[in-house]
C-alpha cells in the first residue's frame, strides 16, 4: 500500500463532525446506526497514522520516499544584531514584520533548560529517527483512557517540520507531511542542527520567535544565564504561547511551568527542594525591551554593510550603559532641548570603547536620534592645543615664551579674549590655561591658517571650511569639526603625537601621520593637566580643553590620562543656542565623571622626553624668551613722539604677578613712565616694557623719551586674581 492509498483510506473513514461538535469517530453497529465517541481522537488518529505509515513504509520504498522529500528553507532571515567586545549583545534589530527571532546555537543556551525541554517534549529526541512510535501510542492510551488529548505525539523533529512550513497539526494530511518532513530532517541535519532549529523558531507568544529573543523579552539577559524557574516558563511557553504569557494569564504561565519542573524533577533534573524553590518563583509581570545601546553606531554600521548580520564592535556594553545614564541625568538637568553626546577611546590600541550619540535615542524632543558624534560643529576653543603645539616644533615658541596680550588687527580682523579683558606680558603657558585668543590667533598668523588645517588632516580629521577658505578664525573654531575629529586629535597628543586610528569595529587597524614631535605633544600635556578641575575633583592629573563655541551653541570638554582619552559634547542638536553654557561649567564635570566611572585611577602620563627644555624664561634661549613676530624690526631711532601702543586708553588691565604690559611705538630711548605723576621706571631702553602695578583702580600712565616728547593713557586696573 502507497502512502497516497493510505491517505485515501485514512480519508474515507474519518470524517469530520457536524459543526461544532469537534472530530468523531464513527462506529457502526449491527444494525448500521452510528454514534460518535468524544474522546481524545485526534492523538488516537494521529497515532494510528504514523503506524501505519512507518508499516507501510517498512518495506521497499522507505527509502525513496523520505530521499525525495522537498524539505522547506531551513535557514531563516534572524536579527541584525550589535555586539561587544565580549559578545555581549548592544543593540538588535527585529526582522520583517516586526518578528524577534535571532540567531543561536545550541552551545549558546543553558544546558538545563536543553535537559529540561527534551525531558518534557521528547524524551527519546536522541535515539528516534524523526517519528517517536512509542510517544504516539502512549498519547493514544491517554486520550482513551481520559477521554482528552493528554499529551501530543509530535516529536522536537515534526515541531520544527511544522515551524518551517508554518503548518497546521489538526489535520492528518498535516501530520502527514510534518512526519515526513522530519524523518528527512534527520537524515539530512545533525541532532544539534535539529534542536538549533527548534530554539531559533519555537514561538513564545506575541512577535517573539526562539528561545533567544523570548530570554531578552522575559527575563533581559541571554539564555546561557537562565535559572531553573525562568528555564521551565520558557519550556512551557511554546506549547500554547499566547494563553500562557505570563503577562496576560499569570494562573495559566504558573500551572504551565509547575508541570514542567514536575516532569524535571521526575527525570531527576532537579531535587524536590530545587522544583519547589523555582515552583515558587515569581513570574515576569510584563515585556522586557531589547537592548537598545549604541544605537547611532548600530545604525551606522548597518548602513554602510546592509547585507551583514552581526557587527562585532570594540565597546563595551556596561560602560556604555553607565555613562548612557550618567548623560541622561547631565542633558536633564540642562533642559528640554539639551542634548549630549561623549567618545571614551583607549588612545594606545585605537579602540573606542563607549559610543553615545545621544543621551536618549527614542527622545524625540532633544533629536536623540541624531549622532552627535558625527555631526559637524564649531570647536570653539579646543583647537588652540594643537596650535601651540605646531609652534613649539616650528620654533616661535615655547612653553615659557613670553607673549604679547593686546588689542591687535589682522587686516582688519581683530580677535579679541572672551571676557574683554587684555594682559599685556604672558607666559604662553599661562595663555593656553586661560583660553587667551589674541595670542593663538598671532600663532595662527605665523604658521598660516593651511597649515593648521594641514595638522588636522595628519591627525586624522575631516574638518569642514563654512567658507571654503582657512583664514585666521579656524583657531577660535571658525571650521566644522566633529566630537570624533576632537577625540582623534587628542589621541594623537596623548600618543607622542602620532596614534592609532581610532576605530569601533573589531580587528580594524591604522596609524594617524605624525602630527608633532613628542616633545610639543609632552608640553602641551603639562601646561593642560595644571587647569583647576570642576568641584569635587583633583587638579593636577588630568590633561583637558574645554571650548565654547560662538552664541553658546556647543560646550566642549576633551582630556586623556596615560591610557584612555575621552571627549564630551552638550549643545541643542538643531544649532540653537544655549544661553549660559560654557565647557568648563557643563562638558567638564561630565568629562572628570566619565573618568571617575571608567576606573577607579587614572593611568599615569608619559614622563618628559629626554630633549625636553623644563627652564624659566629668563634661562630659555634669547629667540625664546619673547615672542617676537617674524620680520618685526627693533630700531633704537623713533620716528616722532612715543606713541602707546598697549594698553590702550580707557582698557580695563588685569595684572600679572603686580605687573603690567605696555608697548610702545616712536620716540627716543631711553623711556621714563610715570603712573599717577609717580615715577615707576626710568632708563627704559625697550618698546615692550614691564612695569609694576600702581595698584587697583583708575590710573594714568605717561610715557617721556629721552627728547622729553611725551604720550599718556588712562586706563582702568582690575584687582589681582
Amino acid at each position: 500500500m502507497t502512502p497516497t492509498r493510505l491517505s485515501r483510506l485514512l480519508q474515507r473513514r474519518w470524517r469530520p463532525s457536524p459543526a461544532g461538535e469537534g472530530r468523531v469517530l464513527t462506529v457502526r453497529s449491527g444494525g448500521g446506526a452510528t454514534r460518535p465517541r468524544r474522546r481524545g481522537w485526534e492523538s488516537l488518529r494521529t497515532a494510528l497514522l504514523a503506524v501505519l505509515v512507518l508499516t507501510v513504509l517498512a518495506g521497499r520504498g522507505v527509502d525513496h520516499w523520505i530521499e525525495t522529500t522537498v524539505l522547506p528553507h531551513t535557514v531563516a532571515e534572524t536579527s541584525v544584531e550589535l555586539r561587544d567586545r565580549s559578545g555581549r549583545l548592544l543593540r538588535a534589530y527585529p526582522v520583517a514584520d516586526g518578528i524577534w527571532r535571532m540567531q543561536v546555537g545550541v552551545e549558546e543556551v543553558d544546558p538545563a533548560y536543553r535537559a529540561m525541554l527534551i525531558a518534557y517534549e521528547d524524551k527519546r529526541f536522541y535515539s528516534h529517527a524523526g517519528v517517536d512510535p512509542m510517544a504516539m501510542l502512549r498519547a493514544v492510551g491517554q486520550a482513551l483512557w481520559h477521554g482528552r488529548t493528554v499529551s501530543g505525539g509530535s516529536t522536537l523533529t515534526m515541531q520544527v517540520a511544522r515551524l518551517l512550513e508554518d503548518g497546521t497539526t489538526g489535520r492528518w494530511s498535516g501530520k502527514l507531511r510534518q512526519m515526513r518532513v522530519a524523518l528527512a530532517l534527520e537524515r539530512r541535519l545533525s541532532k544539534e542542527e535539529i534542536l538549533s532549529l527548534y530554539l531559533t523558531h519555537a514561538p513564545f507568544g506575541g512577535n517573539l520567535e526562539g528561545v533567544r529573543a523570548a530570554s531578552f523579552a522575559w527575563f533581559g539577559k541571554e539564555p546561557y544565564r537562565l535559572i531553573p524557574a525562568e528555564a521551565a516558563l520558557l519550556v512551557a511557553l511554546p506549547q500554547s504561547p499566547e494563553t500562557r504569557r505570563p503577562d496576560r494569564s499569570v494562573s495559566s504561565a504558573r500551572d504551565a511551568r509547575a508541570r514542567v519542573l514536575q516532569r524535571a524533577q521526575a527525570a531527576g533534573l532537579l531535587t524536590a527542594e530545587a522544583a519547589d524553590q523555582a515552583t515558587q518563583a515569581r513570574l515576569p509581570q510584563e515585556r522586557r525591551s531589547f537592548p537598545l545601546l549604541a544605537p547611532h553606531l548600530g545604525d551606522q554600521l548597518r548602513a554602510e554593510a546592509p547585507t551583514q548580520r552581526r557587527f562585532d564592535v570594540t565597546l563595551d556594553a556596561e560602560l556604555q550603559a553607565r555613562l548612557q545614564e550618567m548623560l541622561r541625568r547631565h542633558v536633564a538637568a540642562g533642559g528640554a532641548h539639551l542634548s549630549g553626546a561623549m567618545i571614551v577611546a583607549d588612545h594606545q590600541s585605537g579602540e573606542i570603547l563607549a559610543s553615545l550619540g545621544a543621551a536618549d535615542y527614542t527622545d524625540t524632543a532633544r533629536r536623540g536620534f541624531v549622532d552627535m558624534t558625527r555631526a559637524r560643529r564649531s570647536p570653539g576653543s579646543t583647537l588652540k592645543p594643537l596650535i601651540y603645539g605646531l609652534a613649539f616644533d616650528e620654533g616661535l615658541v615655547h612653553p615659557d615664551t613670553v607673549m604679547r596680550d593686546a588689542p591687535i588687527s589682522f587686516n582688519g580682523y581683530a580677535p579679541q579674549n572672551f571676557d574683554g579683558l587684555f594682559r599685556g606680558d604672558i607666559r604662553v603657558r599661562d595663555a593656553l590655561q586661560l583660553s587667551l585668543n589674541t595670542p593663538v590667533v598671532t600663532l595662527t598668523d605665523a604658521l598660516g591658517p593651511s597649515r593648521v588645517m594641514a595638522g588636522m588632516r595628519q591627525a586624522g580629521m575631516t574638518p569642514e571650511l563654512p567658507g571654503g577658505k582657512a583664514g585666521l578664525a579656524i583657531s577660535l573654531g571658525g571650521v566644522g569639526v566633529s566630537l570624533r575629529d576632537l577625540v582623534q586629535l587628542y589621541a594623537a597628543l596623548a600618543e607622542g603625537g602620532v596614534g592609532p586610528q581610532l576605530h569601533a569595529v573589531a580587528g580594524a587597524t591604522g596609524q594617524t601621520q605624525r602630527l608633532m614631535s613628542p616633545v610639543a605633544a609632552w608640553y602641551l600635556g603639562d601646561i593642560l593637566r595644571d587647569l583647576p578641575a570642576p568641584s569635587g575633583h583633583h587638579s593636577g592629573v588630568l590633561p583637558y580643553k574645554t571650548g565654547t563655541s560662538y552664541g553658546h551653541r556647543d560646550a566642549w570638554a576633551v582630556g586623556w590620562d596615560g591610557q584612555h582619552v575621552i571627549g564630551v559634547w552638550f549643545g541643542r542638536a538643531d544649532g540653537t543656542p544655549v544661553p549660559g553654557s560654557f565647557g568648563a561649567g557643563l562638558a567638564a564635570p561630565a568629562l572628570f565623571e566619565a573618568f571617575a566611572m571608567l576606573k577607579p585611577e587614572l593611568s599615569p602620563l608619559a614622563p618628559p622626553p629626554p630633549n625636553a627644555l623644563i627652564l624659566t624664561s629668563a634661562e630659555l634661549p634669547q629667540p625664546l624668551q619673547r615672542y617676537r613676530a617674524r620680520g618685526e624690526v627693533f630700531s633704537d631711532a623713533g620716528a616722532g613722539a612715543p606713541e602707546v601702543m598697549f594698553p590702550p586708553s580707557r582698557a580695563r588691565i588685569a595684572p600679572v604677578g603686580g605687573r603690567l604690559a605696555m608697548k610702545l611705538r616712536g620716540g627716543r630711548l631711553p623711556f621714563t613712565v610715570l603712573a599717577n605723576g609717580v615715577p615707576v621706571a626710568r632708563g627704559l631702553r625697550l618698546r615692550d616694557l614691564d612695569l609694576p602695578s600702581p595698584g587697583p583702580g583708575h590710573a594714568t600712565l605717561v610715557v617721556i623719551d629721552a627728547e622729553g616728547q611725551s604720550a599718556r593713557v588712562a586706563i582702568e586696573i582690575e584687582e589681582a586674581g
